[in-house]
């Protein structure tokens, strides 16, 4: 039988013939004008995309099924406290159960971990994918090196606890890319040839490391979050050239089909994972495959489970894990009046009765992400009106120039489906923000002559920097040490979360790394 996948006049008629008959046959308009390379490529990127998906995503985007609650105000309240716990007030023993429950798990392989770093930073002035970034650190360690010592100690540490050899215990580390970031990241995972968008020190470096930062070969797993067409204002898919259709990615919300089409969900299937960490790679202090949370979720029974940090104050812009309308959502800051932001918590008071900052770091129950099937297509999509470079049908001429918004570009969210979950198969874990959370978000601000800030730096490889120098301080005064410098970088390897530097109680540290 031949494969449908190949490209064949037969299996090119059929593609036709399912465009058309969603209403889109007008993507084929210039076929026959390209060379047979260019049909090629064209029929192996419309393989990709399924028109009658897209065309329910773009009606779900602009005609949203009616709230049951529609008309009426949204009753927001903080979630139940039988569905939360906070590392900020819990019991020594419950965080300490929580931690081996955790490492248990992970000594008997039953944890995985899903990375998304699809972002480039751009932002900061790089060209390279986001989890390649240098941000100054004394040992010049990127992201991806930084969150790769973890997933190797925390193994050490659950190998130590279950008696087993190190090499007995792996956290497969599922990384999803995006169609631009794909490439450059698995040539620097490999680490056998530079990157033309890293500076040259930056590529000696990983060049002197080992493939895939010292993890087991096997245990890295690159796959790409897909793509969703740009849609003109008149419901047409639009073409970015004769033989290409205009694309954007489908956003984190992506991830849940891409665990599907990519085969990630038949590798975890495989290799028996039931818990599987998520998290973003733009977080330096990101305690990948945290056994504390997954001790504390798996305990819990939950389906989905998410960190959070305590608001700063209440105009502070972020996501809120909340309960609406009786089911766990997140809500965005503009979506809240000042009133709302502001009140306190009747039990705590000077403290926000909606606090709960939503930090993109999650637990799923793999069963939960196995079953989700047909759901990823009707995960509700959110519409970007933008100015599009396309095709123009009629002339066949691009235009590059386009003065107003001509389209839309649909992305999802990977909380859009938290309301699909009832609240006792949700949890929802606060920690501490200067422990577990700094995004990097933004370029540093110029400096002036004298080598200062010209503003606050927010969000940046500054504060990213001085986080983990700050926590590794903290740490090492906690085992005992006295140190003498502004902060030390303490290596992941080293300790994972604090634990492990009895060997420093009353010495002098004047280094800024170890």
């Amino acid at each position: 039988m031949a494969d449908s996948r190949s490209f064949t006049p037969e299996n090119v008629n059929k593609l036709k013939a399912k465009f058309e008959g969603a209403g889109q046959g007008h993507v084929f308009t210039f076929y026959d004008e390209l060379s047979q390379g260019e049909k090629e490529a064209f029929f192996a990127q419309l393989l990709k995309i399924d028109p009658d998906r897209v065309n329910t995503l773009r009606d779900l985007a602009l005609n949203p099924p009616k709230d049951e609650n529609a008309g009426a105000a949204a009753v927001l309240e903080p979630l139940p406290e039988s569905a939360t716990a906070s590392i900020l007030d819990s019991k020594p023993e419950d965080i300490q159960r929580w931690y081996n429950k955790g490492l248990d798990l992970i000594a008997a392989n039953k944890v995985a971990v899903v990375l998304l770093a699809g972002g480039q930073g751009t932002r900061l002035g790089s060209k390279a994918p986001k989890g390649c970034y240098n941000i100054g650190l004394p040992s010049g360690k990127s992201l991806f090196e930084l969150q790769a010592e973890r997933i190797a100690k925390v193994q050490e540490l659950a190998a130590q606890k279950a008696g087993k050899d190190a090499s007995a215990v792996l956290v497969p580390w599922y990384v999803m890319t995006s169609g631009p970031t794909r490439g450059p990241t698995e040539k620097y995972f490999a680490g056998k040839e530079p990157l033309a968008e890293l500076s040259e020190q930056d590529n000696k470096r990983r060049l002197a490391g080992k493939p895939h930062f010292g993890l087991a070969a096997g245990q890295v797993t690159i796959f790409e979050q897909g793509v969703l067409p740009c849609i003109a204002n008149d419901g047409k898919i639009m073409l970015e050239s004769k033989g290409k259709v205009a694309v954007a990615p489908d956003g984190n919300g992506g991830l849940y089909k891409a665990l599907q089409d990519e085969g990630v969900l038949a590798s975890m299937a495989e290799r028996g994972v039931e818990h599987v960490y998520a998290y973003c790679v733009d977080n330096c202090l990101s305690k990948v495959a945290d056994p504390v949370f997954i001790g504390f979720s798996a305990e819990r029974g939950a389906s989905i489970a998410t960190k959070v940090v305590r608001k700063r104050d209440a105009t502070e812009s972020v996501g809120l894990i909340v309960q609406k309308n009786g089911k766990p959502d997140v809500v965005e800051y503009s979506e809240i009046d000042a009133a709302t932001a502001e009140a306190q918590d009747p039990r705590q008071p000077g403290v926000l009765k909606f606090r709960a900052a939503n930090i993109v770091n999650h637990y799923y129950s793999f069963a939960y992400l196995d079953g989700m099937g047909d759901a990823v297509n009707r995960l509700p999509p959110h519409v970007a009106r933008k100015k599009i470079p396309h095709l123009d049908l009629a002339t066949g001429a691009q235009v590059t120039d386009v003065a107003k918004p001509n389209g839309i570009k649909l992305e999802q969210f990977v909380f859009d489906n938290f309301k699909w979950v009832s609240l006792d198969r949700f949890a929802c874990f606060e920690v501490k923000r200067q422990e577990e959370f700094s995004p990097l978000k933004n370029a540093d601000p110029k400096k002036d002559a004298a080598g200062a800030f010209e503003s606050e730096p927010v969000d940046g490889p500054h504060t990213s920097r001085s986080d983990i120098l700050s926590q590794g301080k903290r740490w090492l005064e906690a085992a005992g040490a006295t140190v003498s410098v502004e902060g030390v970088e303490v290596s992941p390897l080293k300790s994972y979360s604090g634990e492990g530097l009895e060997e420093y109680k009353g010495k002098t540290i004047d280094q800024e790394t170890l």
